[in-house]
Formats: C-alpha cells, sequence, structure tokens
C-alpha cells in the first residue's frame, strides 16, 4: 500500500497535467509550454481524482508515522473541498474580477522566463495557442448559462474591459516582440503568435458581452448559503457573520482611534485626514518612481532579512531572496506574492500594480513589505518549499488556504510592530492603516453579500443598507484607498465573496492560537518555536492549523 507522501507525489504529477498554467505558477518545471483544458470535462475530471484521493488517504489518518498521518489528513482535506466546489458548481460560475481564468491564462506569462531560448519558445507557444483554454472555458460558462449559474452584471464587464485591454494595441503581450532582439526567434513567429492570442482575448470579450452579459444577475450580492460555504472554503473554519460582522465594528471603531493618537506624534495640530495627505504630497516621503519604489521595498525586505534571520526565525539561505517587480496596469490594483519554484532556481516575488500613479507615497508600504515578503508570504511559502523531508509534495507545492496564509502575513505586520520596526510614527501609522483597510473589508464584505444594515454608530450611512456606492465611498474614506483602488477592491469583495474577510479573521484565529499556547506553556512559551512550528503546519485549513499546534 503506498504511503500518504507516495499518492501525494502522485497526485502532485496528476494535478499539473490536468492544470499546466498552474504548475507554472507553483513552479513545477516541464509544463511550461502546454495549456489545461478548461471544459467541464475538466473539471470533472478533477473532482473525480480528488474524490479517489480522499478514500485512498483517509486509510491513512491513524498512520504511526506523525509526518504520514499530517500529510493524510492535510491533502484529504483539501481534496474534499474540491470535490465540495464540484458538487456546488463553483466552476460554473467562476468568473470575477480579480481571480478567474482569465486572468489565470493572462497573469501566468509573467511568471515565464525570457533569458533562455526554452524560456521563450515555451512563451511562444502558449501565445499560439491560448485560443484552446479560452474556448473550453467559454463551454463551462455556457454550462452554467444553460443550468442558470450566472454571476452579477459587474463582475461580468470588469472582465470585458480587462480581455479588451489584453487585446488592444498596448496589449501587455506586445512587450514580447522585443524576444526577436535575443536572435532565436523568428520575428514574424512572434508577431503572429501576439497577434493570435490578443485576437483570442478580443474573442472571449466579443462573447461575453453578446452572450453572457444579457443573462447575467443584476444583483451583486450571492446571499447567506453560498456565502458561508465560501468563507468556510477559505479559513477552514466555520463563522458566524453577524458576530463577525459586530466583531468587524469593534475592530474598526478601535483601528480609527489608534490612528488619531499616532497622527498627533506626527503633527498634533492636524487631524487624521490632513496627516494623511501631508504624507500623500509631501515629496519627500514619497519614491519619485517605480524603480525608485522597488528599491525602497528591497531595501526593506533586506534589513528584515538580516536583522531577523537567526534571531527570530530560521531562515535557509534560498529563502533570503525576495524581488520585488511592477505588474502591467491592466489588471486589478494592488499588491501580491508569487512563491518560489519547487526547485528554488526562480525566487518568490512581489508584485505591485500602483495603477496611474508615477510617484508613490511609501508610509503605507513598510507595513505592505512585510506582509507580501519578509516575514509574511515569502517566509511562509518559502519554508513549506523547503520542507521536502517533512511534508508532503502536494502539500509543499499547491496548498495554500487564504484564512492562515493571509492571517500569518497580516499577523507578520503586527509582529514586526511588536518588535520594534516602525521606527517612524508615519510608518505606524501605516500599520494601522492597514490593520483598517483589513477590518473595513471585513464590514463590507459580510454586510454587501448579506445585506444587512449599517450600524447608527457608523462613521459613514448610518442606518443604510449595504450597496456598491456604499461600499466604495467605506473603502476610499474609512479603508484609506484611492478611489480607483477603492473600486477595483469592492469589485473583488462582490466576485470573490469570503476572501476578504479571512485576513483579519485568520490573524485574529493565529492570536487566539498564540495565546493559548502561551497560557499552555506558562514560562516555557518559546515564541521562536511556537513560529517555527506555525510556519512547517503552513497554510492549510485554520481547524487543522489548531489542532496541530495546539
Amino acid at each position: 500500500m503506498p504511503t500518504p507522501f507516495e499518492i501525494s507525489d502522485r497526485l502532485t504529477e496528476q494535478y499539473a497535467d490536468l492544470s499546466p498554467e498552474l504548475a507554472t505558477s507553483y513552479g513545477i518545471a516541464g509544463r511550461d509550454h502546454l495549456w489545461g483544458d478548461m471544459s467541464p470535462e475538466r473539471h470533472q475530471a478533477q473532482a473525480d481524482l480528488a474524490a479517489d484521493a480522499v478514500r485512498e488517504l483517509s486509510e491513512h489518518f491513524d498512520h504511526p508515522d506523525p509526518k504520514q498521518a499530517v500529510a493524510a489528513k492535510v491533502v484529504a482535506a483539501y481534496m474534499q473541498e474540491l470535490v465540495d466546489a464540484f458538487d456546488h458548481g463553483d466552476h460554473l460560475r467562476d468568473l470575477n474580477h480579480i481571480h478567474s481564468p482569465t486572468q489565470v491564462v493572462r497573469d501566468v506569462f509573467d511568471l515565464m522566463p525570457t533569458d533562455t531560448d526554452e524560456g521563450r519558445a515555451n512563451i511562444v507557444s502558449r501565445l499560439s495557442t491560448v485560443d484552446q483554454p479560452l474556448a473550453g472555458y467559454r463551454q463551462t460558462l455556457q454550462l452554467g448559462l444553460d443550468r442558470g449559474e450566472v454571476v452579477a452584471r459587474r463582475q461580468v464587464e470588469s472582465v470585458i474591459g480587462q480581455c479588451r485591454s489584453v487585446a488592444a494595441e498596448t496589449s501587455r503581450f506586445e512587450k514580447y516582440r522585443d524576444m526577436a532582439e535575443a536572435g532565436s526567434r523568428d520575428p514574424a513567429q512572434i508577431s503572429r503568435a501576439i497577434e493570435h492570442a490578443k485576437g483570442a482575448f478580443g474573442e472571449l470579450a466579443e462573447w461575453l458581452e453578446r452572450v453572457y452579459l444579457p443573462r447575467s444577475a443584476e444583483s451583486d450580492s450571492v446571499g447567506r448559503e453560498r456565502y458561508l460555504q465560501a468563507t468556510e472554503k477559505f479559513l477552514g473554519i466555520g463563522i458566524d457573520p453577524l458576530e463577525t460582522y459586530e466583531w468587524g465594528w469593534g475592530e474598526l471603531f478601535g483601528l480609527r482611534q489608534a490612528m488619531i493618537e499616532t497622527a498627533r506624534e506626527i503633527d498634533p495640530k492636524l487631524s487624521v485626514v490632513e496627516v494623511i495627505h501631508l504624507l500623500d504630497t509631501d515629496p519627500g516621503r514619497s519614491a519619485p518612481s517605480h524603480g525608485a519604489f522597488a528599491d525602497f521595498v528591497q531595501g526593506i525586505q533586506n534589513e528584515a532579512v538580516e536583522q531577523l534571520a537567526g534571531t527570530h526565525f530560521d531562515v535557509p539561505e534560498d529563502l533570503k531572496r525576495v524581488t520585488v517587480n511592477i505588474a502591467p496596469g491592466d489588471g486589478a490594483l494592488g499588491a501580491w506574492y508569487h512563491g518560489p519554484s519547487e526547485d528554488m532556481s526562480r525566487p518568490g516575488s512581489i508584485w505591485y500594480a500602483p495603477g496611474s500613479r508615477v510617484a508613490i507615497p511609501v508610509w503605507q508600504e513598510v507595513s505592505t513589505a512585510y506582509h507580501e515578503g519578509f516575514p509574511g508570504h515569502h517566509l511562509q511559502v518559502g519554508t513549506a518549499t523547503m520542507l521536502k523531508d517533512r511534508v508532503s509534495r502536494f502539500h509543499r507545492v499547491f496548498l495554500w488556504k487564504s484564512g492562515a496564509g493571509e492571517g500569518w502575513a497580516l499577523y507578520a505586520e503586527r509582529l514586526m510592530d511588536e518588535l520594534g520596526f516602525f521606527t517612524k510614527p508615519e510608518y505606524r501609522l501605516g500599520l494601522l492603516a492597514s490593520q483598517l483597510f483589513r477590518a473595513t473589508r471585513v464590514v463590507v464584505d459580510i454586510g454587501s453579500q448579506l445585506q444587512l444594515t449599517i450600524p447608527e454608530s457608523a462613521p459613514l450611512h448610518p442606518g443604510e443598507r449595504w450597496n456598491y456606492d456604499i461600499a466604495v465611498d467605506y473603502m476610499e474614506k474609512i479603508g484609506l484607498q484611492e478611489r480607483d483602488v477603492a473600486e477595483s477592491e469592492v469589485k473583488r469583495y462582490l466576485g470573490w465573496y469570503g476572501q476578504a474577510i479571512s485576513y483579519k479573521l485568520g490573524e485574529r484565529e493565529l492570536l487566539k492560537i498564540r495565546e493559548e499556547r502561551r497560557q499552555r506553556d506558562g514560562d516555557g512559551f518559546d515564541l521562536k518555536a511556537f513560529h517555527r512550528e506555525a510556519l512547517e503546519v503552513g497554510a492549510i485549513r485554520l481547524d487543522q492549523v489548531r489542532e496541530f499546534l495546539l
């Protein structure tokens, strides 16, 4: 009988074969020239694979080797979620502003190297065949239409706009014409591949506008049942949405007061809004260009690694490097992280999409750097990637749950404050703004999807019921985002519902577990050891994080 680690190895290859574009994203070599079939048949094959895996792994939950038992439980739980998602028909309505097949197909090219002949050949191959996954994706969406499983009009309009941006003369794919200068590719072949890819995205935009949009839903809200299914998937724990909504307001009120106190340290004569305006407009507090901004973030990362490696964290040499990158401007705005390749030849990378801004204020970006890079996502994802002798391959490569993953990253921001890294009050104001941003997400996300009423004590729109415009107002004026970012954020919450609350709720659960561990261990509590164990557990379901750490 194969062990859970052996089952995991097999599953990794089978899953990568079904989804080569995800294999590229997660750094599994050998499939960078291929696409997965995004038709309903692929989703059925994934569900069948997952169901078989659950049955096989369940026989090993009591394995005598603890590492094998953990592997069986963790991978089986993930596979069961895939089965449940298929049964719920999630794939039939997988269309949204930020994280759906359109973005997966578009963004995978950002992770593909252009500095080798093989890498350039892979890009040309995928550009030349990108119509294939997009055609399968249309088949899946059409099946959803036939079954009445549709998404909101606002999400469809956003994806149409993104597709048209890729299809335009200014397409992000135009940069690949420079590959001909390397001397190893035919310029005409590259040109044909680029035009083919642009045309494929244009055809998807046309189909979405002509066929899907007229039948899309008018309401942005998905309702309580579907929302709670989504939150359980992202968190790995169940929630009481009304209790969580009330808790989110409490966090929001407390953080606003803390910001008032910190703003006084910067200029006691100014209000919080006036201090933020100062920080946003003072050239001396901004990076003057995208390149200078990337250098600023890189410096923060280098300093954090230098001071924390060996003292608060055990950091292998391969994890001491993380790159900072500016993303093309045709997608959702914000910041994100991509993990290293499985063999560590591709380092972990932080990505920023600053929109139309050229000069970038940096007062909020110190906490973001800790969140996306070290000791946030980069340390957690990279640690899991390198634990080849203790963590199963599927767990290392594919398994990343938002509750534990984003919860750790937000916890990392708080930890850096506890360790004294926010040396300037403006940077600590940025940390509080980051926390307030995530708390605002909690009330906006839950309130919008469950159509709740805003409390009478709220700072904006008291007593009103949530809608898109009110949500954007909150993300701009309370969450402190630029208007275009606020609009992008709200579209994200409405389309990728349940994910945005995972940051604060994941942090909340990790802090609870840390305190329970501290109470249990008493004087023997070791914070460094706690962090090591939390990182080795990885971004799995929060109920499993609690089980393994306590």
